[in-house]
C-alpha cells in the first residue's frame, strides 16, 4: 500500500528546507557575498525541487522550477548577472512556490494558475539571452578579455574528461560505476568511456577510468558526483585539441564603436510578502543524536534488569510496585525510540524502478517491474546494508535472469518479462522476495561447474540435492566468464549478497525452476537492537538464544540418541534432528538430557543445555564491533548482574 500522505509529508518538508536555501542565497547573491557558492547551493537546491516535485506528479511545481533552473544556468555559467529586476522575479517564483507548498501541506495540489505567467517571464529571459548569445547587436563592444573556458562540442556545450577510481576493497565495483554513469547523466550527455560503458557496468575493468561528458553544469557539480562512496576523482580536465582554436570576435564588434547602453526602465516595486504564522510539525534530528538516544534507552533495558534482580533478592512490596512503574515506562520509552528508528522499506524499493529500466534498455528487454508492501519497517541500521544487496539482486534479475523478447517468443513466453520486487511481516521477521519469470538455473549445469570448480568431489556432487547444488552459487570463486555464459551469471556476486544478509542477522535462499523463473528470499529481523532471548548454561557457561528460534525444550534419554556418521542425531515427535553439543565452543560438559530445539528458515536441529534459565529482553551489541567476527557467535549481551553473555548466531547452526 501507498503511504500517499505520509510521503507528503516528507516532500513539503525537504521541499521547505531547499525552498528556504534558495531565498537565503538569492539574497547573499544580491549582496555580493561569496556568490559562486550561493549560485551554486541555489542550483542545487533547485534541481532537487525539480526532481521531488517530478516524482510526486505536481507538475505546475515542476516547470516552474525547471524554468527557474534555466535562469540559474545562464547565472553559473557567467552569461548573465543578477541584477536587482531578476533577483526580484525569482524571488517572486519563490513565493509562488511557498504558496504550491501550502497547498500541498492541505491535502490540495498546485495548478499551473499559480505559476503560469512566471515560467513565461524566465522562458523570454532565457530565450532572449540565447538570441543575444548568437546574433550580437552591432553596438555592442568587444570585451576587453576572453577568459578561458572549457572545451566545446559542435553545440557550445562544455566538454570534461574525468578521470576516475573505484576503492579497491569495493565489493561491488559494478553498482558503484553504474550509479556514477546515471549520476553524471542527470548533469549532460556522456560521450564516451573508456573502458567502454559496457565492461565498466559489468565490473570488468581494474583501476582508474575515464569519461568523456558534456555539461553545463560546471566543474564543481561533476567534481561532487565524481567524489561519492568508494569513488575517488583523480583528474577533471578537458580535451586539449579543442582549446587551441582562437575566440571567433565578429567583425561588425571589431568595426563599430561602443554605444552607451540605455538606462533600464524603472521597475514597478514588488508588493510587500505578507508575513504568515506556521506551526514547525517536523523537526530534523541529527541520526547520531539518535543513536546517543538508543544507547542510553539500552542502558535503561540493562538496570531495569539489575533492579529486577535485587528486588526479587530482597522482596520488598513497595520497591517491587515502584519498580513495575518504572518498568512499564521504561518499555514505553524503548517502543517509542525503536518506532522512531524504523523506517518503510519504500525509501530504498523507489530507487530501483530506475535501474531496472536502464538495465532492460541497455540489455534491449523488456520488463514490468512491480513493487509491492514497500510501507514495511526496519530499523534504521538495517536498511544502510541493504540497499546495496538488493540493488545487485535486482539487476541480476534483469541483466540475467530474464531474457530477450525473442528468446521469450521462441519459449512461448509474453515478450516482455516480469521481475516482483516484495516485502512483508513473517511473525517477528521481515521478508524480501525478488522473483523473475526467466530462464531459472540448471541444476545440471551447476552439478557440473561445482565439479569443475572443485567445489564438490563427483561423488558428493552425483548426490547432491537441489538446495546443495544451488548453494554453490553463494560460494566465492564460483563466477567466472564461463559460468556467466553457461548459468545466465547467478553466480557474480553471490557470495558478498550472502555475507551482507548474513551480517544483518538474516538468511537468504534461492528456489528456481529451469524456464520458469528464479526467486532469492531474504528474512531479516525488523532490528538488531533489543530481542528477547532465552538464558541457557552450556558446561556451566551462560549463553542467550534468540526467542524467535526456540521452537521447544524437551527431556531426552540416552538410549534415544543415534549416532549418523560422526554426527549424533535424536528422533524427537516422529522427525530425526540432528543434535549439537557445542563442545568447540564451550568445552566438553558432562552428559544432560536437557535439549533446546532451534528453527531457521524451516530447518530444525538441536542442542545440548546444562540448565534452562528462562526467558530475557536483552541488548545485543555487534560482536564485530568488539572483537571480529566469530562463527556461532551473533553478539554479546550484558544483563542485569553485568556479565558479558555470547548470543547464540542460530544461522550458522543449521
Amino acid at each position: 500500500m501507498f503511504d500517499e500522505e505520509g510521503y507528503r509529508k516528507l516532500f513539503v518538508e525537504e521541499s521547505r528546507e531547499n525552498h528556504e536555501n534558495i531565498v537565503n542565497n538569492l539574497l547573499a547573491l544580491e549582496t555580493g557575498d561569496d556568490q559562486q557558492a550561493a549560485i551554486d547551493e541555489i542550483f542545487r537546491s533547485a534541481h532537487t525541487l525539480k526532481g521531488m516535485s517530478a516524482s510526486m506528479g505536481f507538475d505546475a511545481m515542476e516547470h516552474l522550477c525547471h524554468s527557474m533552473e534555466d535562469v540559474f544556468s545562464l547565472i553559473r555559467s557567467g552569461r548573465r548577472e543578477a541584477t536587482v529586476s531578476l533577483t526580484d522575479l525569482l524571488l517572486n517564483c519563490t513565493d509562488a512556490i511557498e504558496e504550491m507548498l501550502d497547498a500541498i501541506e492541505a491535502g490540495g495540489a498546485p495548478s499551473d494558475e499559480q505559476s503560469a505567467s512566471l515560467v513565461l517571464e524566465l522562458q523570454a529571459f532565457a530565450e532572449e539571452e540565447e538570441g543575444g548569445e548568437h546574433e550580437p547587436s552591432p553596438g555592442a563592444a568587444p570585451p576587453a578579455e576572453i577568459p578561458a573556458e572549457p572545451a566545446e562540442d559542435a553545440d557550445g556545450r562544455p566538454l570534461y574528461t574525468l578521470t576516475v577510481a573505484i576503492d579497491p576493497s569495493s565489493t561491488m565495483k559494478d553498482v558503484r560505476a553504474m550509479l556514477l554513469l546515471q549520476n553524471l547523466e542527470e548533469l549532460g550527455t556522456i560521450h564516451s568511456t573508456t573502458p567502454a560503458r559496457e565492461l565498466l557496468e559489468d565490473g570488468k575493468f581494474d583501476g582508474p577510468f575515464e569519461i568523456l561528458i558534456e555539461s553545463e553544469a560546471g566543474e564543481d557539480a561533476l567534481r561532487t558526483i565524481a567524489s561519492g562512496t568508494e569513488l575517488s576523482l583523480l583528474a577533471l580536465s578537458t580535451p586539449q585539441s579543442l582549446l587551441d582554436a582562437p575566440p571567433v570576435i565578429p567583425p561588425a564588434a571589431c568595426e563599430e564603436t561602443q554605444k552607451p547602453e540605455p538606462a533600464p526602465e524603472p521597475q514597478a516595486p514588488r508588493p510587500a510578502k505578507a508575513e504568515k504564522s506556521r506551526e514547525i510539525k517536523n523537526i530534523r534530528v541529527d541520526i547520531q543524536r539518535l543513536d546517543q538516544m538508543m544507547n542510553l534507552v539500552e542502558d535503561l533495558v540493562i538496570n531495569r534488569g539489575r533492579l529486577e534482580q535485587i528486588a526479587k533478592k530482597h522482596g520488598i512490596k513497595e520497591f517491587d510496585e515502584a519498580l513495575s512503574m518504572v518498568g512499564r515506562s521504561v518499555s514505553d520509552l524503548q517502543n517509542l525510540m525503536m518506532g522512531i528508528r524504523m523506517m518503510p522499506l519504500e525509501r530504498i524499493f523507489n530507487r530501483l524502478p530506475r535501474v531496472v529500466r536502464d538495465v532492460a534498455n541497455h540489455d534491449g528487454k523488456e520488463v514490468e517491474f512491480t513493487i509491492e508492501g514497500g510501507e514495511t519497517e526496519l530499523d534504521r541500521s538495517m536498511m544502510d546494508g541493504l540497499s546495496d544487496p538488493l540493488l545487485h539482486l535486482i539487476r541480476n534479475g534483469v541483466n540475467h535472469g530474464i531474457e530477450t523478447p525473442e528468446i521469450r517468443k521462441a519459449s512461448g513466453k509474453h515478450p516482455k518479462g516480469l521481475l516482483r520486487l516484495s516485502a512483508r511481516r513473517d511473525k517477528d521477521n521481515v521478508v524480501i522476495e525478488i522473483e523473475d519469470d526467466g530462464a531459472g538455473i540448471d541444476h545440471e549445469k551447476l552439478r557440473k561447474k561445482g565439479v569443475e570448480r572443485g567445489l564438490m568431489t563427483p561423488e558428493a556432487a552425483a548426490n547432491a540435492t537441489k538446495d546443495e547444488l544451488v548453494g554453490l552459487l553463494f560460494e566465492p570463486g564460483f563466477s567466472t566468464a564461463e559460468t556467466i555464459t553457461d548459468i545466465s551469471g547467478r553466480g557474480v556476486g553471490l557470495d558478498v549478497v550472502k555475507k551482507t544478509i548474513e551480517s544483518l542477522k538474516g538468511t537468504i535462499k534461492v528456489e528456481t525452476e529451469v524456464g520458469r523463473g528464479t526467486m532469492f528470499e531474504l528474512v531479516l529481523p525488523p532490528t538488531m537492537a533489543i530481542i528477547d532471548v532465552m538464558m541457557v548454561h552450556i558446561n556451566g557457561m551462560r549463553c542467550a538464544i534468540p526467542i524467535s528460534n526456540v521452537v521447544e525444550v524437551a527431556q531426552t534419554r540416552p538410549e534415544a540418541i543415534h549416532r549418523i556418521g560422526n554426527t549424533e542425531a535424536i528422533l524427537l515427535r516422529d522427525q530425526t534432528l540432528p543434535m549439537h553439543r557445542l563442545e568447540d565452543m564451550f568445552g566438553r560438559a558432562e552428559k544432560s538430557n536437557t535439549l533446546v530445539v532451534l528453527q531457521n528458515d524451516g530447518r530444525r536441529c538441536c542442542i545440548v543445555v546444562d540448565t534452562v534459565d528462562g526467558q530475557q529482553e536483552v541488548v545485543v551489541k555487534p560482536l564485530s564491533n568488539i572483537a571480529g567476527n566469530c562463527r556461532g557467535i551473533s553478539g554479546i549481551t550484558i544483563p542485569g548482574d553485568g556479565d558479558v553473555v555470547p548470543v547464540l548466531d542460530v544461522n550458522t547452526m543449521i
